[in-house]
């Protein structure tokens, strides 16, 4: 009985096999990021709309991802410090972090993911941020 040739796999096979395994790498990284984005449910901040009147935007809450510019001021109340926002605009907003967020450090460079409120004079003030 005459045996049969086997034949290899063809070189598109391995290509849509390791095509299908990148794939479905990216795609677990992406849902991982955001599955691990703390505020994923807040709204993003337009920096825009901020800048031009904060009137129109007091008592929502916010986020933004930014880095720290200065420390500019600190009080019994609170610590205010410049954050360029991560956006287009790269704008910088003044952010004020309140006494009972004390513990945390928080230094020139650093990147935060910041919630935050905008009050009723239109200051933004934070109620949690982290690390990035």
């Amino acid at each position: 009985m005459p045996r049969r040739a086997s034949s290899p796999l063809h070189f598109g096979w391995w290509v849509a096999a390791l095509m299908l395994i990148g794939g479905a790498a990216g795609g677990g990284y992406t849902l991982f990021r955001t599955v691990n984005d703390p505020f994923r449910t807040t709204a993003i901040l337009d920096t825009a709309i901020y800048l031009e009147n904060a009137n129109s935007l007091r008592g929502n809450v916010y986020r933004v991802n930014g880095t720290v510019r200065n420390f500019i001021r600190g009080t019994n109340s609170g610590r205010l410090f410049s954050v360029e926002v991560d956006d287009a605009t790269k704008s910088i907003l003044p952010i004020v972090v309140p006494a009972a967020l004390n513990q945390i450090n928080i230094q020139r460079g650093q990147q935060f993911a910041i919630r935050f409120e905008v009050d009723e004079n239109g200051i933004l003030r934070v109620q949690e941020l982290r690390k990035i």
